[in-house]
């Protein structure tokens, strides 16, 4: 009950469903999911040192690092292609890595500059490895409530997106889950 507690408090505190529909207030929502826990595992130049160490082991593309990212972190971050595509800019910079032209997309490979780069940073990147693989301990196991949360917010977004919703449609929808997180306390 202690959920639905503090969400009954900080309703009644201002902090109401308006604020977060426009995207203000507490984002309390960061500490979980995508970007979330292990987002603060990634000091600055990490993600850097990271993507280098994926790109020496086989040439990649973007989208494939992002992928290897969110799988070394078993799933508990994703870095957005707004922050993947800066760093490979940034890596082609420092001539630690080189992209070949594959139709629209780039395949992205890994230089003796950056080699050698790599080879002086190995106590950090082996940190760095060591952080992730800890930080992602039983986190297969919540997958499937992962999957349904991200089920949830799709029919809300269906839902509220749309079509205005009757009165009643809206109370029923915040009683089921407001009836949920009283449910998911209990276990």
């Amino acid at each position: 009950m202690r959920i639905f507690k503090h969400l009954i408090e900080h309703h009644r505190e201002g902090h109401g469903h308006r604020r977060f529909m426009r995207g203000e207030g507490h984002d309390h929502h960061r500490h979980f999911g995508r970007g979330g826990r292990v987002a603060r595992f990634l000091e600055h130049g990490d993600l850097r040192l990271l993507v280098l160490h994926l790109i020496g082991e086989a040439p990649r593309h973007g989208y494939e690092l992002i992928k290897a990212v969110e799988d070394l972190t078993g799933g508990a971050y994703a870095p957005s292609p707004g922050v993947i595509y800066p760093t490979l800019t940034m890596l082609e910079e420092l001539g630690q890595a080189e992209a070949a032209a594959e139709g629209t997309k780039k395949l992205y490979s890994i230089t003796d500059a950056g080699r050698a780069a790599l080879a002086e940073s190995k106590p950090v990147l082996d940190t760095i490895l060591a952080r992730l693989a800890g930080s992602t301990g039983g986190r297969e196991h919540a997958v499937p409530v992962l999957r349904a949360m991200e089920n949830v917010k799709t029919a809300l977004r269906l839902k509220l997106g749309g079509r205005a919703a009757s009165a009643e449609s809206m109370r029923r929808i915040a009683d089921a889950l407001d009836e949920l997180a009283r449910k998911i306390e209990d276990f």
